[in-house]
């Protein structure tokens, strides 16, 4: 096969004109960012075609990306699915030589190191949120999703709400303590709070009860704000819902595992967790966490909405690099 030359600036652009018209905004908005790196190392390797990209130079430059990004495992695997997706297209133009894709190597994540390191990406959050307010607006799965992502909430405390908890006049969400009756909280009555909730939260959470919400009570006689004709909506239904809507097939993206959708084992609603980009309910918190410490959120305040100390944030949630952190600093202590 005869490659046709291209700089990385036009590859980059044509990729991005591609994926305009079957992407979200924020999924486009990641690949940019992320492919950015990409044209910063080529500019640096005065490398001006890209028919000379080789598996040992996408090796050099993950490599690169790692050490200068101070990446964990799990953004450096993000960042290479990524680029795995940019090459396979590059090779439907006859940019670079057939099936240099699979040469693109990714790390493996261990269990231990994905339930420590693990979460939801603010730009795939949104991005799954974008497609779940067109398509499926107001449904549990879009109620679930919001709440999970804008509140910090835990899966347990989420389940726990009931419907008189919510006050769309205040904009609030009252968590109770209460496991004589099947809800309790992580941290007991230490976790009781009341939190605001957003005016997009609260127009989702009003249309939901308005319209969508089965008029069902518990076992217990009470009227939970998140409930299926059978009563309030259980742990496993949480935590399959969220692997169904994290899979990347499922709001706009191509799939970063080279995967056909039509035989991928994951694609249906059976076993959506076998899918390696798909998260749990933790993800959710641990992603929404790091986005709002991100955003300039005083750490007290997400401790405080979170119901979460800051030794166990720092520790356990805050997925932003040194680096990051230094500049948030930065721009702090410029002010004064």
């Amino acid at each position: 096969m005869k490659l046709e030359p291209i700089d990385p600036d036009t590859a980059f652009e044509l990729y991005i004109a591609e994926k305009e018209t079957s992407v979200a905004d924020a999924t486009l908005a990641a690949h940019r960012s992320r492919l950015g790196f990409l044209l910063e190392w080529c500019e640096e390797r005065d490398i001006e075609n890209l028919n000379n990209l080789t598996g040992r130079r996408l090796q050099e430059f993950r490599l690169w990306r790692r050490n200068a990004g101070d990446l964990t495992k799990v953004s450096e695997k993000t960042q290479m699915d990524t680029l795995r997706v940019f090459v396979k297209s590059l090779e439907s133009i006859d940019a670079v030589e057939q099936d240099l894709h699979k040469k693109v190597r990714s790390p493996d994540v261990t269990p231990e190191e994905n339930s420590r390191d693990v979460m939801l990406d603010a730009d795939e959050a949104e991005a799954m949120l974008t497609y779940l307010r067109r398509y499926e607006y107001a449904s549990l799965r879009h109620v679930t999703a919001t709440l999970l992502w804008h509140t910090m909430l835990r899966m347990g405390s989420i389940r726990a709400l009931d419907l008189e908890d919510y006050d769309p006049e205040e904009q609030s969400l009252t968590l109770r303590h209460q496991p004589d009756t099947d809800t309790p909280l992580k941290n007991k009555r230490q976790g009781e709070r009341i939190i605001a909730v957003s005016n997009d939260v609260c127009l989702v959470l009003d249309d939901w009860v308005r319209e969508k919400r089965p008029e069902v009570t518990d076992d217990y006689g009470r009227q939970p704000l998140l409930s299926t004709t059978h009563g309030r909506v259980g742990r496993t239904t949480i935590r399959n819902y969220c692997y169904q809507i994290t899979r990347p097939c499922k709001y706009g993206q191509e799939c970063p595992h080279d995967r056909n959708e039509s035989d991928c084992e994951a694609a249906g609603l059976d076993s959506p967790s076998e899918c390696p980009s798909s998260v749990s309910p933790h993800p959710f918190r641990r992603g929404a966490i790091t986005h709002f410490l991100q955003s300039d959120v005083p750490e007290t305040a997400v401790s405080d909405r979170a119901n979460v100390t800051k030794d166990v944030i720092d520790q356990h949630y805050d997925q932003r690099s040194d680096k990051e952190k230094m500049e948030q600093r930065r721009g702090h202590l410029d002010k004064v």
